[in-house]
């Protein structure tokens, strides 16, 4: 889990040794599930202890990000490849912005993001540039490791558009996490 947030060349490499030595990509090993899992628990916990939330709040937020953010992102990406790979492709993308935005950022969130400050806005929204390209470049590396697949530069076509709208987002005042976070508390809990 560490390589996903300092190497995650070395994470496919291990993927290309598991095809040669058991003919499969996806892992056959469900520790990582189970630590991904436990991840996930901690940091809502986190997230509940940030927003105040109740217990029951807390236990709908888990199964949102559980259930919708996790799970149900991974199943609605189209692959024509193992479906067991493209969710392993899917949660370690997932894993690092798990790390930054549900853990990293909880730490900044009431002292400093969630405030009118131009601070505010470019470190919130700097943490969400961060994360979402975190998950595009390792969805490429991901899929770019399999000698199947063509054209996998293409996954990282988003990036520059992401910094588009970082930039466009500073300059119209936009603080990304504190409406996600408004959003969390109002709409989902």
């Amino acid at each position: 889990m560490l390589y996903l947030l300092i190497a995650p060349q070395k994470v496919y490499r291990n993927f290309q040794y598991r095809k040669q030595t058991k003919s499969q990509f996806a892992r056959d090993d469900p520790a990582f599930l189970v630590l991904f899992a436990a991840w996930l628990c901690i940091t809502s916990i986190g997230f509940a202890i940030v927003l105040r939330l109740t217990f029951w709040k807390f236990v709908h937020f888990l199964l949102y990000v559980i259930f919708i953010d996790c799970i149900g992102i991974g199943l609605i990406i189209e692959q024509d490849i193992e479906w067991g790979y493209a969710f392993d492709v899917h949660l370690n993308a997932f894993f690092p912005p798990l790390i930054i935005l549900h853990f990293f950022q909880l730490f900044f969130y009431n002292g400093l993001i969630n405030h009118e400050w131009s601070i505010s806005r470019y470190l919130g929204n700097t943490f969400w540039l961060i994360a979402v390209s975190y998950y595009i470049y390792i969805t490429f590396l991901g899929y770019s490791s399999l000698p199947i697949s063509k054209r996998t530069h293409l996954l990282l076509v988003p990036l520059p558009i992401i910094l588009l709208f970082y930039v466009i987002s500073l300059a119209a005042g936009f603080n990304i996490t504190y409406f996600l976070m408004k959003f969390y508390t109002e709409r989902i809990v």
